[in-house]
């Protein structure tokens, strides 16, 4: 069994990334302590996950970062961080809430660069590409050396075609649009930013817990929870892992490069990676797009 990760290349970024990557919300929460998120991530990177993405959004997620980082990690890992989102510059993309967001996640994580930065959910495109907004403030700080590449997450497909249409974007992050239950993303969105060699970042392969593995609330966000309670009454039924089937179903997507997992402890880590590496049956790939397409 072959238990390492596939890594692939961001776009014109040119890094190598795993294709799956730790997402850095869930060890930003209040019922994870300093010493489990340190533990999380460091075990990430002993694994051999090589991208981390986090942001001002994610309440303790940077300074914990940080934490985790020191002592020599920090050499180990792509980290990518946000602006947009800080709860002090919410919704600020001009150039000064943009460079004090930015200040303010490298000190709480113990860097003085950061692999990627991007710009994070936008009401609108105005601000963020207007003359002295975040885009052009992250393409100075880009000239200054403390960001190496910048992009856009969002939700919106139609903002990250206008952010790569500006020629200043390396990457974008799209969320809960490539899963088992939508693949939205697929509709022009991922063919546009390959053709123009955008990296493409896919947030939440497992669409915000729904594909866990633990039972679904037929509830939640309709009509996923439906589809998703579905999907794991026959996974149960057919002795299989709904979760596998979930990261690797978004791993099988050629044109993302890497996909974000999160995790809140060691143990959620190496759920992920184990998901993320045991084999599945091309029989089984072959019953669930049957599946699939009737749900």
């Amino acid at each position: 069994m072959n238990t390492s990760l596939l890594r692939r290349r961001l776009g014109r970024t040119g890094l190598e990334v795993t294709c799956l990557g730790m997402g850095g919300a869930r060890i930003g929460g209040h019922d994870v302590s300093d010493d489990e998120a340190v533990e999380a991530v460091r075990r990430a990177i002993t694994l051999g996950i090589n991208y981390l993405d986090t942001s001002p959004l994610y309440g303790e997620s940077e300074r914990r970062t940080g934490l985790a980082l020191a002592d020599g990690w920090r050499e180990k890992i792509y980290l990518a961080t946000k602006t947009g989102t800080h709860p002090k510059w919410r919704g600020d993309y001009s150039a000064s809430g943009t460079r004090h967001s930015i200040e303010n996640s490298l000190r709480l994580l113990g860097t003085d660069y950061l692999d990627v930065c991007l710009v994070h959910d936008p009401s609108n495109m105005d601000p963020v590409i207007a003359k002295d907004g975040a885009l052009e403030t992250l393409q100075r700080m880009r000239e200054e050396g403390l960001v190496k590449f910048i992009g856009l997450g969002v939700r919106e497909h139609e903002f990250h075609k206008i952010a790569i249409e500006t020629g200043m974007v390396d990457v974008i992050l799209t969320y809960l649009d490539y899963t088992l239950l939508s693949q939205t993303a697929d509709d022009g969105l991922l063919s546009f930013a390959n053709e123009r060699d955008i990296g493409v970042i896919n947030g939440s392969p497992i669409a915000a817990g729904l594909l866990s593995g633990v039972e679904p609330d037929v509830n939640a966000r309709p009509p996923e929870g439906e589809k998703a309670y579905q999907l794991w009454r026959w996974c149960a039924k057919n002795d299989l892992n709904l979760l596998n089937l979930a990261i690797q179903f978004c791993l099988h997507q050629p044109l993302i490069a890497t996909n974000l997992s999160g995790s809140k402890n060691a143990n959620e880590v190496e759920e992920n990676f184990d998901a993320a590496t045991s084999p599945i049956s091309d029989e089984v790939w072959e019953t669930l797009r049957k599946v699939i397409d009737e749900e």
